[in-house]
């Protein structure tokens, strides 16, 4: 959840990774791998019967560099979507456009629709905070709050006003904790820093501090990049829990990852979303061509 407190530590967060994928596009160009044409159309099924948010000809651009070329994709409810793809591709863009992180980047100018159900999320009028709690992100680096593990957690329902009373918010702070696998670990230490908790444990207070302002998606950059596999494995477990309660959007370089998590899949190449599908589909039986080269490794 990115709230006004978060958004300097946040904004430096999103334009360092926004710089990283500026500098990027049009490197697997150069190295060998040739751009697709213009009227180029993604292979796979866009649309599904129940959609949490709606993609339609999103295009990307920093400064006169395109990042995301005409994009149309449905996020399902309750679902996880993994977004696979090289370093450059614009997955992580495409997924900071779904709440608007890419506002933070000066030079960054999205075209297209984006609705979070029936909501314009690109709407002018549109107050970027609550949506922020609404679509919540986890980064790549945990980064909680210099505050205690309590205060982590307590910071967005009050700012948002969702409790009532100390013990509401005793309450929805047990409950975050408890939904993010962190609670046993942590329940005799409340008052102790959030930053002194291990790498693992820190990005399920990150997720925990996410779910707390009750979002109805949840962004995630590459979360277990920073981690190790036992810390990892905890958190894959975590997401395949917390999709009964949310829709949940994944950026991995791994495509083991995404085979565990995720039920459909979506393969970004130079900008372009080439393939999506169900996730087993993708893996065994890739019906475009670099969608199969991505896969068995033949670049990437």
């Amino acid at each position: 959840m990115i709230t006004v407190a978060e958004e300097e530590n946040e904004m430096t967060t999103a334009e360092s990774v926004a710089a990283a994928d500026a500098d990027s596009i049009g490197a697997d160009e150069m190295s060998g791998s040739k751009p697709l044409g213009s009227d180029f159309k993604t292979v796979g099924e866009v649309r599904v019967t129940d959609p949490r948010m709606t993609c339609t000809a999103v295009n990307v651009y920093y400064g006169d560099k395109h990042a995301i070329k005409d994009v149309n994709l449905d996020i399902a409810q309750n679902e996880v979507i993994s977004m696979i793809g090289p370093s450059g591709c614009g997955k992580s863009t495409f997924l900071r456009c779904l709440n608007r992180m890419n506002d933070t980047i000066d030079i960054c100018r999205v075209t297209g629709e984006i609705k979070l159900d029936d909501i314009d999320v690109y709407d002018r009028k549109l107050d970027v905070v609550p949506l922020r709690a609404q679509v919540g992100m986890v980064f790549q680096k945990p980064n909680p709050f210099p505050k205690s593990i309590y205060d982590n957690i307590a910071y967005g329902p009050r700012i948002h006003g969702l409790v009532a009373s100390r013990a509401e918010l005793d309450e929805v702070v047990e409950s975050s904790l408890s939904k993010a696998g962190l609670w046993d670990e942590v329940k005799d230490r409340l008052d102790q820093p959030g930053t002194g908790l291990s790498g693992g444990q820190q990005q399920r207070l990150c997720i925990a501090r996410t779910i707390a302002v009750e979002p109805e998606v949840i962004l995630m950059d590459e979360p277990c990049s920073a981690l190790d596999p036992i810390a990892t494995a905890k958190v894959e477990e975590l997401i395949d829990e917390l999709r009964e309660n949310y829709t949940i959007v994944i950026v991995t370089h791994s495509m083991q990852q995404a085979a565990r998590v995720s039920q459909r899949t979506a393969y970004f190449h130079l900008g372009n979303l080439v393939e999506v599908g169900d996730t087993t589909e993708i893996f065994t039986n890739p019906r475009h061509k670099l969608t199969e080269d991505y896969i068995t490794g033949r670049f990437g």
